[in-house]
């Protein structure tokens, strides 16, 4: 059973800067697809960026330019670079993780079955 643990969270200005942080119990990055979601109040959770065990990497469209996903593989830990952060940014962020040696899938839609306990950025207006 993969444990994933999100730090890094904050409250940051407008163009601001945040990286969060998502440890895991164990290495998976090697045939898992893993992901950052958020999910703002009232709103549905949205998937923000993925990244597979073969590099490739998805952005939604409103953070291209702005965050980067990337991991550290000695760390077993999973990042989220967010620049240049906007009010609109404002959600409670969870990563997440879905073994997918066999399909090779890594959207944002599909059934993620080890997520951590989130983590909050705000961005004030």
């Amino acid at each position: 059973q993969v444990q994933l643990v999100e730090s890094g969270g904050g409250s940051v200005q407008a163009g601001g800067s945040l990286r969060l942080s998502c440890a895991a119990s164990e290495y998976i990055f090697s045939r898992y697809c893993v992901a950052w979601f958020r999910q703002a109040p009232e709103k549905e959770r949205e998937g923000v960026a993925t990244k597979n065990w073969d590099g490739s990497t998805t952005y939604v469209d409103s953070v291209k330019g702005r965050f980067t996903i990337s991991q550290d593989n000695a760390k077993n830990t999973l990042y989220l670079q967010m620049n240049n952060l906007k009010p609109e940014d404002t959600a409670m962020y969870y990563c997440a993780a879905d073994y997918n040696w066999l399909d090779g899938d890594c959207s944002p839609v599909r059934k993620f079955n080890f997520w951590g306990q989130g983590t909050q950025v705000t961005v004030p207006s």
